[in-house]
């Protein structure tokens, strides 16, 4: 047996023992009795060090004269060393083994060593392991071919394949379903699809081994992958008997393409077999037919899924609470809420911001409060996105005070670590719509502390709005941009006045896009000089077309959006193009100044041709 030099004598191996006393004392009925294999074999795996568990192997034989050692008992240690990379003294337990306990070692050993020489990435020795086997005069078995060849296609399926041919097969192994099964997911780990496609039809014309459900879902699943979901299809009904990961697969690769009536027939095939999807994939539908306002489908396929005795989780639940949001159902949202509690899925931090976030998008702020509330009283710990939400909804619904407050909270949690601009972006543009700019400028200001680079580089841009070139100004802004800063909607004002004068559209019109991008709806004080710099230009139409879709988005145009788009129009001589203009602003409540009235008054004094009836026209307008 192996020796272990002045064990007995050990201080170390002293207190070793008394430990392992008391550890075998808890694992026996009775503190007399011979300890099983099993005692043992816990003992050994819970030692923290190959020599611990060296002396506990040693201890056990020289402690108890009735207890002998297992094949067991030896792949515990020999599992022990392995992690440990003591090859070496895994050999010398291996040549003692016949003598010892008067068996070789078996399979399950030979494929803990395999397994332990792959961790170590020792690839030259695990391909040797079949030259260590037949040392005992043993033929090795397919099963430790097989271990051998699933360590080999994770480091390199080229060498796989070499060792299935001139090993493997060279010793007369033929190899089984687990065999194929292991060289496909080699073959489909390194995208070489086509080959996997030889192996399959391999397996089709050998006898004795046909392709299973492991090898087709393998060879699936890569092509899903790589965008081949079609071929998958295809591929799947030639499948004698798929299974629920096939549907898995297939139905998770349409989703991800957005491709819901195929995701959805295959559910429905799925369900008819008797399979139920999993999490994932049940998750992944309804996140589909959420995106496409059909929330009612998806709990009807959650229902599907727990009435089949299958359980779901707090994701898939959050999927239909921002789904019930999307849609402007916040209530429906929150009842859903309060069944997944009676349910048992315990709502977590994001199904809270989820609800936060739907109440603040339909206006409903003071139950955003009550969520925001009800946290602290559940226990649920808020994060950066439960303030940032809250803030950013009361900035924009115009109770920017109230969002400062929640500012204040979160400056004072524990839990929110590390500055982040965007909620102190939120309340400036608060300030901003409601025009409270002397605010928003302080308010930026005593933002310095914490964002000193993004303070500077935003009071620079502001002053060369006012007094810079054009250029200096463009310069300063791709230097902001290029630090990673983002620009406050103060800046961004400033910048599409000063871009609109000096004609620089294109970037006007991106910096509003950026705006509403962000969830900051410019006001009319900052879109009414694109306006401006449109009609400079000559492209009134464009200005037209502006102001309609800035309406469609949300902004609410003013009598000083469309005044230099009548003045233009009447100058051009396009009276009808005038009137219809005209007659948009007055629909939306906006009352004509007296320069509007000047302007069309002189374009219907020019054109005779064009009936209209004045008179009911101005009576419309009065009752406005």
């Amino acid at each position: 047996m192996l020796r272990i030099s002045n064990l007995s004598t050990s201080s170390r191996y002293v207190a070793l023992t008394a430990r392992l006393r008391l550890q075998l004392r808890c694992l026996c009925t009775s503190s007399l009795s011979v300890p099983s294999d099993d005692h043992i074999v816990r003992l050994i795996l819970d030692q923290k060090s190959p020599s611990g568990a060296l002396q506990t192997f040693q201890w056990a034989s020289s402690t108890f004269p009735g207890f002998t050692h297992s094949r067991s008992t030896y792949r515990a240690l020999i599992n022990k060393l392995c992690s440990f990379r003591r090859f070496e003294t895994v050999y010398q337990l291996l040549d003692e083994m016949p003598k010892s306990i008067g068996s070789p070692p078996d399979d399950a050993i030979f494929i803990t060593i395999v397994r332990g020489l792959g961790r170590a990435k020792q690839t030259k020795r695990v391909i040797n392991v079949v030259d260590l086997v037949s040392r005992f005069g043993i033929k090795p078995s397919v099963k430790v071919f097989n271990s051998i060849l699933d360590v080999l296609v994770k480091e390199d399926i080229d060498i796989a394949r070499e060792f299935f041919r001139r090993k493997m097969m060279a010793s007369g192994i033929q190899g089984d379903e687990y065999t194929y099964g292991i060289l496909m997911k080699g073959l489909c780990l390194t995208n070489r699809i086509a080959d996997g496609f030889k192996l399959l039809q391999f397996m089709k014309t050998k006898r004795g081994v046909a392709p299973n459900a492991v090898v087709y879902n393998t060879l699936l699943h890569a092509l899903c992958k790589n965008g081949k979901v079609g071929r998958a299809r295809s591929l799947m009904s030639e499948m004698k008997e798929p299974n629920d990961v096939t549907f898995n697969i297939l139905v998770s690769a349409y989703c991800n393409e957005q491709k819901l009536v195929q995701s959805m027939v295959l559910l429905e095939k799925c369900f008819s077999l008797g399979f139920v999807p999993d999490v994932v994939t049940v998750t992944k539908v309804m996140e589909v037919l959420c995106s496409e306002g059909r929330v009612s489908e998806a709990l009807e396929v959650l229902e599907r899924v727990e009435g089949k005795g299958s359980k779901v989780d707090v994701v898939a639940c959050n999927t239909l609470v921002k789904g019930y949001c999307a849609v402007g159902k916040v209530r429906v949202a929150q009842r859903f809420f309060q069944e997944m509690e009676r349910k048992g899925y315990l709502p977590n931090v994001e199904t809270y911001n989820l609800l936060i976030g739907g109440f603040c998008e339909v206006g409903m702020l003071d139950s955003a409060l009550d969520v925001f509330n009800d946290m602290k009283t559940d226990a649920v710990t808020r994060n950066f996105a439960t303030f940032n939400t809250l803030v950013k909804g009361l900035s924009v619904g115009g109770r920017v005070d109230d969002g400062l407050k929640i500012l204040d909270l979160m400056e004072e949690s524990e839990n929110v670590r590390g500055a982040r601009v965007d909620p102190y972006n939120s309340v400036i543009y608060g300030f901003y719509k409601e025009n409270r700019w002397e605010e928003a400028l302080e308010f930026l200001l005593k933002m310095e502390k914490l964002f000193p680079r993004a303070v500077d580089r935003s009071f620079k841009l502001i002053n060369l709005c006012e007094k810079g070139s054009v250029n200096d100004v463009k310069t300063a802004y791709d230097q902001m941009i290029g630090e990673g800063v983002v620009p406050s909607v103060v800046v961004s004002h400033c910048l599409v006045h000063r871009y609109s004068q000096e004609g620089y559209m294109e970037e006007t019109l991106e910096l509003i896009n950026d705006m509403v991008t962000r969830g900051y709806l410019p006001q009319s004080s900052t879109f009414n000089a694109v306006i401006l710099g449109l009609c400079k230009q000559d492209r009134v139409m464009n200005g037209i077309k502006f102001v309609e879709d800035m309406a469609e988005r949300g902004c609410v145009p003013d009598g000083e959006s469309y005044n230099p788009l009548l003045g233009e129009l009447c100058v051009k001589g396009d009276f009808q193009k005038a009137w219809l203009t005209f007659s948009r602003m007055v629909e939306k409540s906006i009352v004509p100044d007296s320069s509007m009235w000047s302007s069309l008054m002189y374009c219907l004094s020019q054109e005779t041709a064009f009936h209209i009836d004045l008179i009911t026209l101005l009576q419309d307008i009065i009752k406005t």
